[in-house]
């Protein structure tokens, strides 16, 4: 796993900003959306290293409740009760909104791995669990 991710990380990350140039999409979010994504980035962020920090104290299924509330399905909706404004979702192009409901996706996927406790279907299924927040974040940009 950390063989693919690593490089992954320097392709998205590094190498545009050893070489000076931004080539992500820019997002153009009001404001208040932008400040509600980044709010919730940051929460993904921290979810992800709770996951991460479970599956490897051998906690399968509490990795995979928190993978579900904080990240899968049942995660989603989170700004619906906020004004049209502060609503990420209205405003990302729609590649950028698909990505996003993928990686809701693979989170509520690996939940279900996770959940049965087996400890190689929780561990083939956490790389994907990465796949949509490295594949979003390497494609967009908000500034």
């Amino acid at each position: 796993m950390k063989r693919l991710l690593l490089p992954s990380l320097l392709l998205a990350f590094v190498l545009p900003a050893v070489a000076g140039e931004d080539m992500r999409q820019l997002a153009q979010l009001p404001a208040p959306a932008q400040q509600s994504l980044r709010e919730e980035m940051l929460d993904n962020l921290l979810a992800l290293h709770e996951i991460t920090t479970l599956v490897g104290a051998g906690k399968y299924a509490e990795a995979g409740n928190v993978a579900e509330s904080r990240l899968g399905w049942s995660a989603r909706g989170v700004h619906a009760a906020k004004p049209p404004e502060a609503r990420p979702g209205l405003h990302m192009p729609p590649a950028m909104h698909a990505l996003g409901m993928e990686g809701h996706k693979a989170a509520s996927e690996f939940a279900a791995a996770a959940k049965s406790g087996d400890r190689d279907k929780t561990l083939a299924a956490l790389p994907k669990l990465f796949n949509g927040c490295v594949s979003c974040h390497a494609a967009y940009r908000t500034r």
